[in-house]
This record gives structure tokens, sequence and C-alpha cells, in this order.
């Protein structure tokens, strides 16, 4: 899995419906970025999400605490493929790091209990002709393996096209990390290449592989380009 880190926080139990998700969404306002808030407002009523077991929500600082409990209970799943931040100032610096225009994160939760099964990252976001960001994503122990991680990663991928207008997203993912490449496969994304060293992850350079997917290849897409776009 790519280098992500995450945060999580207070959600409450039994959402049954989509506007429930919206005021949980405005709800965490306070907290998180305001912009990334209203994008994922518009894109839950736009989206017929009912059947999907999970929702999205932004990362907050209120999340701190069941995050770090979370990261440490995952410290044995995650090893050796990335690193999550583990005390408070981590935390804080990571969630100070999203600024919706480069980046965003965002929690993945249970919709009828609002656990936090896992966290995507929408990294190095880059607008002009590239329209292109890197995506990082991670479950938590205590839900790995009931495919949480892969609906909300789905959510994210039409989030992404849908509201952000990104054209292509690529997840970088080391060769021994069968579980990840297996999923992005399953999601659509195409094997691009190797790159040697390309990210510094548990205190050395590791090769990671480069898959990636572009709004052409998911099946309501494409979508209008991002008004930055040229035209030419």
């Amino acid at each position: 899995m790519p280098g992500l880190v995450t945060e999580i926080g207070t959600f409450p139990a039994n959402v049954p419906n989509g506007a429930n998700v919206l005021s949980v969404i405005q709800g965490d306002r306070a907290g998180g970025s305001p912009e990334t808030a209203a994008e994922l407002e518009a894109f839950f009523a736009d989206e017929r999400t009912e059947r999907s077991r999970v929702v999205l929500r932004p990362i907050t600082y209120r999340d701190r605490d069941e995050f770090l409990g979370l990261v440490r209970a995952s410290v044995d799943l995650h090893h050796p493929w990335m690193s999550l931040p583990a005390t408070p100032e981590e935390f804080r610096s990571y969630v100070d790091r999203f600024d919706h225009v480069t980046g965003q994160g965002l929690l993945i939760c249970v919709r009828e209990t609002g656990a936090m099964a896992g966290v995507v990252n929408i990294n190095s976001i880059i607008r002009g002709r590239l329209q292109s960001a890197s995506v990082g994503y991670a479950a938590f122990a205590p839900f790995a393996g009931r495919g949480y991680l892969s609906e909300g990663l789905s959510l994210v991928l039409r989030y992404a096209f849908q509201r952000l207008r990104l054209h292509r997203l690529e997840a970088q993912i080391q060769p021994g990390n069968h579980a990840s490449i297996t999923l992005v496969r399953r999601l659509g994304f195409r094997y691009e290449g190797c790159s040697p060293e390309l990210l510094f992850i548990n205190g050395a350079w590791r090769d990671h592989e480069r898959w990636a997917i572009t709004t052409s290849m998911v099946g309501d897409g494409p979508w209008p380009p991002h008004p930055t776009l040229p035209l030419h």
C-alpha cells in the first residue's frame, strides 16, 4: 500500500440513509476542512449510495484519540507497507496537511454503526494539464477482510472523478503487498510500471509499482473536465 496516514473521530451510530449522512458531514465542519465537507455533501446528495455499507467523511482534529488507538491495534497489519502517525504531534501535523486544494483526508465509516473501518487520502492533487492525484489507503485491523476498504475506495474513485473532476488517480504499491495489488486490480486500476526507491517508508527508500485509473476507465465516466483544464 502507498505510504498513507489517517485519522478518526466520533460518528453517530445507525446512519440509515443519505440525509443523515449529510448531517454527520455538516456536523464535522468545525474540526476539519469545510471545503472537503461541502464537496462530500454534494457527492452524497447526488449519488445513490444507500446500498453501500460504508460512507465517507473528512478527517478532523477531534478524531485523534480513536485514530491513534486504531493505529496501535493495526501495527502488524500495516507493517512494513506504511507508517501512520503514532503520537498526538504527528497526528496534528498530518491533519494540517489536508488543505482541500492539494490533498484531502477521508475516513471510511461503517454506515450502520459509525465505526471507523479505514482511511483514504487523496494526495498531491495537481491541476492544469495533468488533473491528477495519488491515492493512499488502509484498513484498520478490527475491520480488515470484510470488504469495507474496497467499498470505501470505490466511493472515493467516484468522488474524485465526479466531484473533484480529476482525470487520473495513481496508487503506489510495494511489489510484495499482494493484497493491495489485488484490491486495485479488482477496482480497475492498470499496471504502469515499477519505480525503484520511490517512497521513504519505515526507514528506507522502497521500490513501488505504479497502478493508475482514469475517468474514462470508470463505468459512469467520463465526467466534464475541471475548469482549470486548458481548452487546447
